[in-house]
Parts: C-alpha cells; sequence; structure tokens
C-alpha cells in the first residue's frame, strides 16, 4: 500500500467504480471495454471523444454514465447554426433590477454530449476550448465555473465530412481520450432489440455514486503512485512519436502528462494503488492517436486511424517493458 493512500481507500474505490461499471451494463450491453476505458477517462478527470457511426449507442453511453453518477446531463446537437452563446450562456440585461445577468447555457452540467461537434462552426467549436481546459465559461469578462466534476462527451461520425468543420489539433489536444465503440455481437445485438424501447432518455437507471464520491475517485487517481521506470516508459513512448517517420508531428508534452494520468486512473479502476506497465500499453491509442496525424495525406479517416494505431503498437513493440 502507497504511503499517500490511507487503508480501505482502495477498497472503497473499487467497490464505487465496480458500482458504475455494473450499473452501466444494464444499458450498454457487450461492451465492457468501453465502459472500462469512459471510467478510466472519468476518474482520469479527463474529456472524451468518441469517433464513430451513428446508430451505436454513443447518446446511451454518455447518458448512463450521468444517471449512474447521479450528475446533471445536457446534450447540445452541433449544428452549422449554433452560436458560441448557445453553448456557453449569454448576458441579458435585466430591466427590474437594472443590471445584466448571466442566463447559463447548456454546458453547465456535469457531463456535456456535444454530439457531432464536427458540424459546428470553428469559432462555436472553440467556446469549448476555456470550459474543457478550466471547467469555467468567460462571459464579458467575468469567469463562471460550471462546477465539478465536469466531463464534455463529443461524438462525430469518422466517415461522413459533407457539411463538417475538423476539429483542430488544439482542440483535439484537449480530449483525453478518442474511443471507437464499434457494433455489438450477434448475441448483444439480439438482446438489445428484444429489450430497448424508445430514446436514451427513457433509460430508468438508479445513482449508484454521488458528485462527491466522483470528486474523491478523481483526487484519489492523482495519489497512485508510478515507479520512475515506468515513467521514462512513458516518456519513451511520447519521445519516439517524435521521431516516427509516419507522423508528420509527434505527441506534445501534455500527451505524456495524460498517458501518465489515464495510468493512474487505470490503476484505480483495477484496484491497484500503483501502475504497471500493461496501464500504460493498454491506454497508449486511445490517448495518443487524435494526437498524431499521418506525414502523408489521405482522405480516408479510417484508413489513418488504422495506420496511426499501427504505428503505435510497433513503438511499443519496439521498447523494453519495464520489470
Amino acid at each position: 500500500m502507497s504511503d499517500f493512500m490511507q487503508a480501505g481507500q482502495i477498497t472503497e474505490a473499487k467497490q464505487a467504480l465496480d458500482a458504475l461499471r455494473a450499473n452501466m451494463r444494464v444499458t450498454i450491453r457487450g461492451k465492457d471495454d468501453v465502459i472500462e476505458q469512459v471510467l478510466v477517462c472519468l476518474v482520469a478527470g479527463g474529456h472524451l471523444l468518441i469517433e464513430d457511426l451513428p446508430g451505436v449507442g454513443k447518446t446511451t453511453l454518455a447518458y448512463s454514465l450521468a444517471r449512474s453518477m447521479d450528475c446533471a446531463f445536457s446534450r447540445i446537437q452541433f449544428t452549422s447554426d449554433l452560436l458560441p452563446s448557445d453553448v456557453t450562456g449569454v448576458a441579458i440585461y435585466d430591466d427590474t433590477v437594472k443590471e445584466f445577468i448571466f442566463k447559463k447555457g447548456p454546458v453547465f452540467a456535469n457531463v456535456v454530449l456535444a454530439d457531432e461537434i464536427n458540424r459546428a462552426t470553428p469559432k462555436t467549436q472553440s467556446a469549448l476550448l476555456e470550459v474543457m481546459d478550466r471547467a469555467r465559461v468567460t462571459v464579458d469578462g467575468e469567469a463562471h465555473a460550471v462546477g465539478t466534476p465536469f466531463m464534455v462527451f463529443a461524438t462525430q461520425n469518422p466517415v461522413d465530412y459533407e457539411g463538417t468543420f475538423p476539429l483542430p489539433e488544439s482542440q483535439m489536444d484537449r480530449f483525453l481520450m478518442r474511443l471507437q465503440m464499434g457494433y455489438p455481437r450477434a448475441a448483444d445485438e439480439l438482446e438489445i432489440l428484444r429489450t430497448q424501447r424508445g430514446g436514451y432518455d427513457a433509460i430508468a437507471l438508479n445513482p449508484v455514486v454521488t458528485r462527491g464520491d466522483v470528486l474523491k475517485l478523481q483526487a484519489l487517481a492523482h495519489q497512485v503512485f508510478v515507479e520512475e521506470s515506468v515513467l521514462e516508459f512513458v516518456l519513451k513512448i511520447v519521445a519516439a512519436t517524435r521521431i516516427e517517420s509516419e507522423f508528420r508531428a509527434g505527441a506534445s508534452v501534455r500527451g505524456g502528462l495524460a498517458l501518465r494520468t489515464a495510468a493512474q486512473a487505470r490503476a484505480l479502476v483495477y484496484g491497484r494503488d500503483f501502475v504497471l506497465p500493461e496501464d500504460v500499453t493498454e491506454l497508449v491509442a486511445p490517448i495518443l492517436s487524435h494526437r498524431l496525424a499521418l506525414a502523408r495525406q489521405t482522405s480516408d479517416a479510417l484508413e489513418e486511424r488504422r495506420a496511426v494505431g499501427a504505428a503505435l503498437r510497433r513503438i511499443v513493440a519496439a521498447l523494453p517493458i519495464p520489470a
């Protein structure tokens, strides 16, 4: 047990995370690996980008997470005519009190689903930059905290690019992880056909953790011990992306920090107060792939994703695993 941990904290954390996992499995069938990665992202205090085809359960996943945590959930449908104030809110003059009153936008929630984020203009996309980084919104020079925990859960379609505005690298870098859900297995899809009724808002889930519990989990993750050799392993992976000929540019310092933080969160999800090398290797693709671009030009997003993933696997395979 780490000197930073108190007796029982790891056990309580594991119980809370197992309860979250079990609750989400009620509505998200056959995707235990995806649920695990969502929990890692949550515990790490990061934001999540799910890049997949429509209708595979992305919205249901976000809603199930929010309901399982007794947290406020908000969905923003990103379109080309959406304005930044439609996301953050706006100051309106109130004649009764003779002053401007700030009316909060939908970003003021604990879990914010930014649906089809790449269909909004770059100006509207940039409205999320500050709040994703600082958990606050600045309007007319006044800062407004959105509260904690705070998680942006964005989606985009990797195939249909008509009428879209690709996210700039600076915004992609704000997402801790990028995941794909994929289609369910035949048996799980058959069960979905048997049981699921209505849309995501018809889902009835009882919360199994409080907001305070989530904040404790996030604080505890930062205390998970990372041995020096594992830190050096993280650095070697990040440094290797910077000399990989497949990539236009390597991962940033923020990418390395994200990999370390996510590894700490994964250790906690598995009930450990220390990071193993496998915590790092299992997270290399979801943490780094969206931060990297191919040196060669390609218009096929799926092909680029596969090529980046293959290059990352080569990098990890070529490095010695810490003992």
